[in-house]
């Protein structure tokens, strides 16, 4: 349990540095439609390799955290991935941080304190059985349904259908990382067994599925719009739809007293609310690429992922929005 919270903490890091790298590497990509390609044009892009390496850590990091940890306990912790982005754009951009942004991650950071605080998750079992692993899976999958239809057929050539796009397709990905998140954690269980009780698992090929349509949403997500778009539903909906299921499927427990329930409905007001200011930043709305920048990168994405200076990073270009042809 001890090492949890660091292992988490580190995981939200690798995937923050994911989400920027992947989002540099994709904002110039339509998405429009389901598209099963859009992976492999990505990964001609050198910027969007790194990004899959640095999320491929982190992975890596949220096993460990979830074998020492509940789902409810550790997913939280990933909510830090959304003020690891707004230090990186802090950074990166250049840009004055104004009061209200800075009032945010305060409120996002005590949001979360506070959560784990009132929440105290403990215990649960360490596998779940399949009577409750089917209804889970299947309403999963139906939100996920319901999302990508919801998002493709909202009108193509419209800015601001682009950003809802996003938004959407953001809110889609984090209930599948959530449910990914429950996968990793009875496959966790399963570590230290030997080779044969690994490879007999389910959870193991679940695993290798659902991440793949995971990375396959993030990219249609991370192309359709601003990462200020997407990543509230990233940031929110993961640990949320984690959470839940920690509850439902592993039969983790949380503080339930009044006083408890009142500080964590607090709480989740202050991370919501925090999320959702800090991602309409002007930090965060300046990645959207000016058209010569995004018909130079659909030229010769390698060459101009190459080139050290990212002008969406530079407060000083336009911010206004471009439409996705």
């Amino acid at each position: 349990m001890d090492s949890a919270i660091p292992l988490a903490i580190a995981g939200s890091f690798c995937t923050a540095t994911s989400s920027m790298c992947q989002r540099r590497g994709a904002r110039s990509t339509e998405a429009t439609r389901v598209d099963l390609r859009l992976i492999f044009r990505l990964a001609r892009r050198p910027i969007w390799l790194a990004g899959l390496a640095s999320q491929i850590l982190g992975f890596a990091f949220q096993v460990g955290a979830l074998r020492h940890g509940p789902l409810a306990l550790v997913q939280p912790v990933f909510a830090l991935e959304l003020l690891l982005v707004f230090a990186y754009m802090t950074v990166l951009g250049g840009g004055r941080v104004k009061r209200r942004d800075w009032l945010a991650a305060a409120a996002m950071s005590a949001g979360l304190g506070l959560l784990l605080f009132a929440a105290s998750p403990s215990g649960g079992r360490p596998h779940a059985p399949a009577s409750l692993w089917w209804p889970a899976g299947l309403i999963t999958l139906a939100a996920v349904l319901a999302g990508l239809a919801v998002a493709f057929g909202l009108h193509r050539r419209s800015p601001a259908s682009a950003r809802r796009r996003a938004a959407v397709l953001g809110a889609v990905t984090g209930i599948a990382w959530g449910f990914v998140a429950a996968v990793i954690k009875e496959f966790s269980s399963h570590l230290g067994q030997g080779a044969g009780p690994l490879l007999g698992s389910w959870s193991l090929y679940v695993l290798i599925g659902g991440g793949a349509a995971s990375l396959l949403l993030a990219s249609h997500a991370l192309a359709a719009g601003p990462l200020a778009a997407s990543q509230p539903g990233f940031t929110i909906l993961d640990p949320l739809t984690a959470g839940l299921l920690g509850l439902f499927l592993f039969g983790e427990h949380i503080q339930t007293a009044p006083v408890n329930l009142a500080a964590e409905a607090l709480a989740l007001t202050l991370l919501a609310a925090g999320a959702a200011t800090l991602s309409h930043s002007h930090l965060l709305a300046a990645d959207t690429p000016r058209p010569a920048d995004a018909a130079k990168q659909q030229r010769d994405p390698v060459a101009y992922d190459s080139d050290h200076h990212d002008p969406a990073l530079d407060p000083r270009h336009d911010l206004s929005p471009t439409p996705l042809t």
